[in-house]
């Protein structure tokens, strides 16, 4: 992206070094288990929203904050060579740039352990040094990896400004009322919902429910991962996206490239039903390959699946709205 553009997405969040082992399975408590395989990659959840937008096409700047360290300096050269503008990523001389260590067995089920690191000292002043760019874009993707008040400040600020909003509620945690009214989208995982809502998700029914209670609370829209597949709800309909089956390398990135599809699509123009199937497809390419950033699709690659879906795809009508 050109220094003297404006970006469609902003993205408010994470920046991590990733370092990923596999393994034949997940360690116990005491266990040593020998892995295979160990990558090192840019990651953090505002790392891969923004790459994974650019990836399908958006203009792109990314709001949050490294260490002075070389790693920190990588990152910013790594995510310039994606596209993303790092213009208002601040260099924090005080800390190291945050690291996830995560492991992944065989079937794609995985640990992680973070070190939030420059993040956790991110500050309202770095999204008020950004707040042009937060006042331009057409959609606000924001997550949890950073201090909540550095969330609510960029929301409100987007909101004000007529962006749309989309928070990917992660890691889990409850939210205050104002944040919640002030979201157009969230897409929380079941672990998520059941930490904003204290509904249990297991299934369709169970997701509605945390979706409705979600909707009661002022939110426009709410896409709920559950097991089998995500509910999408809004006032004027609700759809169910049942899990692509496919063979499975590491679902570690499939929440980040859903929500960077998710705000590609809207950003785009496209309805909420049409932007979550967009994003279903991104989220199960992206489960393809190991490690959340490199498994993050292309524009061709999630095209040609929906292609191959033809126009009506496997989806199953609209459910109607309880």
């Amino acid at each position: 992206m050109a220094a003297d553009e404006q970006a469609d997405i902003v993205v408010v969040g994470g920046i991590n070094t990733d370092f990923l082992v596999q393994g034949p399975r997940l360690p116990a408590p005491g266990d040593n288990v020998r892995g295979h395989l160990f990558l090192e990659s840019l990651g953090g959840k505002g790392a891969n929203g923004a790459v994974g937008a650019a990836r399908l096409g958006a203009r792109v700047a990314l709001v949050g904050r490294v260490g002075m360290d070389a790693r920190g300096l990588a990152l910013l050269e790594q995510l310039e060579g994606e596209g993303v503008d790092v213009g208002a990523v601040a260099r924090d001389s005080g800390e190291l740039t945050g690291v996830v260590l995560e492991m992944v067995d065989e079937a794609g089920r995985s640990q992680t352990l973070c070190a939030p690191g420059a993040n956790r000292c991110m500050t309202v002043e770095d999204v008020m040094r950004a707040e042009e760019r937060l006042s331009a874009a057409r959609v606000l993707l924001a997550q949890l990896e950073v201090p909540l008040e550095v969330v609510s400040a960029a929301v409100h600020i987007a909101r004000a400004a007529g962006s749309r909003v989309v928070l990917d509620p992660a890691p889990a945690m409850d939210l205050p009322e104002d944040l919640l009214e002030a979201v157009h989208v969230i897409r929380p995982n079941a672990r998520e919902a059941e930490a904003l809502t204290g509904v249990e998700v297991r299934d369709r029914d169970s997701a509605r429910r945390a979706a409705e209670n979600l909707l009661r609370r002022g939110v426009g829209g709410a896409v709920v991962a559950s097991p089998g597949g995500s509910l999408v709800l809004s006032s004027e309909e609700e759809l169910w996206l049942p899990d692509v089956a496919l063979e499975r390398a590491d679902t570690t990135g499939a929440g980040d490239a859903f929500c960077a599809a998710l705000a590609v699509a809207l950003a785009e123009g496209k309805s909420l039903p049409e932007a979550a199937r967009f994003a279903h497809e991104a989220s199960a390419l992206a489960t393809l390959r190991l490690g959340a950033l490199a498994g993050l699709p292309n524009r061709e690659q999630v095209e040609a699946r929906l292609a191959r879906l033809g126009p009506s795809g496997t989806w199953p009508e609209p459910a109607p709205h309880h």
